[in-house]
């Protein structure tokens, strides 16, 4: 199980959630694959999904039956129009028909997609069952949406899509493992990483990747720090971001985020307004999410605000500007961390509450940032413990099923707390420090195992039921 690369826990979708849609997405193309090798794409077929467990509880806020969707339609989560998609769902609603390799399926989303609130799958707490008939044949397929965009099936065929990769010269499957081969080689994190992601990757694919990734980070704190109004979902939630930097970035200067930057960099901000301007990226971020916007997984959707906010927070308050080669070494730690976490825990809400989300991607960047601040291999991992060690036991209750209240600010606390972490690290010896982080994934999942189903991405407890919905909600 060392055959996670970093650079899976940065998946490029639409939001608002990787386990509830971009997982969902790709399983639907999964399926379609696997529809089409068996032959059933004839005359006369039919096709149903039922979304299980949290997905159904929390799928039409998490968007679930429009990921379904936009997968039958033939779109791309990463290359899709973010602007197109509304007129995407409108047009299959009206025609209440597919085509699929030019046969035509009758689909009515209303009716073919249908939420088992009641039904639970053993497998996981995401679950899809997929289903095809032409006349007396029926496929059948049950499919687990694991967090962060990474999903599986209960099938050894199915699952059999994707042989595991290589195993790479340094196996690292603990905190142990990255510390001794650091100690061995005398690497760092990032260096100890990127030679293990060569198994995979070459350095031109990986370099070119961490712009992509950090590109689109960038873009969707630009689009949160201009786009006002209230997000979608009848919450009536107003989206925040542009205004925590009226007064200290003129607008026209957030037309380019390049020029946003150089202007909080050069306004040597007092510590309230860093603040300020660090929650500004997080929920910026996390409202263009929650908008159906275009994300990175950061090791989700739902917390993908964290990441973006550390980085630009050390882009505008850093020594030097940040550099290229700065984000792929913060990049790979943070992705070591991230796979640390799904290798011996989760990353889903729906699994261990929000501690698997906003928790891990602290935790990530809290790495990250000591890495590039000059930590040692020891300081970065006792980094991503500091930051998860002050997140274990957070639940997972999202207002209506949606991924606002409290999932964007959420983001803005994650975000602060890991550059506390980093900080209270780099003045830290990792020898005289009591838990490790093994210890603290180790303990998060026993969090995660104890805690109530209602605390795990359900709106069955917490904040979900404590607050009143407008009578609208019923209706979007």
């Amino acid at each position: 199980m060392s055959d996670v690369s970093a650079f899976d826990l940065f998946k490029i979708g639409i939001g608002p959630s990787s386990s509830h849609t971009l997982g969902p997405w790709r399983i639907t193309q999964r399926f379609v694959r696997h529809v089409r090798r068996a032959g059933l794409l004839r005359p006369g077929v039919r096709l149903t999904v039922d979304l299980l467990g949290s997905l159904a509880l929390t799928g039409r806020g998490h968007a679930t039956d429009k990921a379904v969707c936009l997968a039958l339609l033939g779109l791309e989560p990463d290359t899709v129009p973010v602007d197109s998609v509304p007129g995407h769902l409108e047009t299959l609603r009206a025609r209440k028909e597919l085509v699929l390799d030019g046969v035509v399926v009758p689909f009515d989303p209303a009716v073919d997609i249908r939420l088992c609130r009641t039904e639970r799958h053993p497998g996981h707490a995401n679950a899809m069952r997929c289903v095809v008939t032409v006349g007396e044949e029926r496929l059948e397929r049950i499919y687990f949406s694991l967090g962060g965009g990474f999903i599986a099936s209960d099938d050894e065929a199915t699952a059999a899509e994707t042989p595991p990769r290589a195993l790479p010269p340094r196996p690292v499957a603990s905190g142990a493992d990255l510390l001794r081969w650091c100690e061995e080689t005398g690497l760092p994190v990032c260096e100890v990483v990127r030679e293990n992601e060569r198994t995979w990757h070459d350095d031109a694919w990986m370099e070119a990747e961490s712009r992509r990734i950090w590109e689109v980070m960038r873009e969707a704190a630009r689009r949160g720090c201009r786009t006002e109004g209230e997000l979608p979902g009848g919450l009536a939630v107003t989206r925040r971001a542009p205004g925590l930097l009226r007064d200290i970035v003129p607008d026209l200067q957030r037309e380019d985020i390049a020029r946003l930057v150089m202007t909080v960099r050069e306004a040597r901000l007092a510590f309230s307004d860093l603040v300020r301007v660090v929650s500004c990226f997080a929920i910026a971020v996390n409202e263009e999410n929650a908008a159906m916007g275009r994300v990175v997984t950061a090791p989700t959707n739902g917390a993908a605000g964290v990441i973006p906010a550390v980085l630009l927070y050390r882009a505008c308050f850093g020594r030097e500007p940040l550099r290229d080669d700065e984000v792929l070494r913060f990049l790979l730690t943070a992705g070591q961390i991230g796979a640390l976490f799904q290798l011996n825990a989760t990353i889903s809400a729906a699994m261990g509450g929000c501690q698997a989300e906003i928790g891990v991607s602290s935790a990530m960047a809290a790495a990250g940032l000591a890495e590039l601040d000059g930590a040692s291999p020891g300081q970065v991992l006792m980094a991503a413990e500091i930051a998860m060690e002050h997140h274990l036991g957070m639940t997972c209750d999202p207002v209506g099923g949606l991924v606002q209240i409290p999932c964007i600010e959420r983001n803005a606390m994650g975000a602060i707390k890991a550059i506390a972490a980093a900080t209270l690290a780099l003045q830290s010896d990792p020898v005289r420090a009591r838990v490790t982080l093994d210890q603290v994934i180790a303990a998060m999942w026993d969090t995660a195992e104890q805690m109530s189903d209602r605390y795990k991405e359900t709106a069955l407890g917490g904040l979900a039921v404590k607050l009143a919905l407008p009578v609208s909600f019923a209706d979007c």
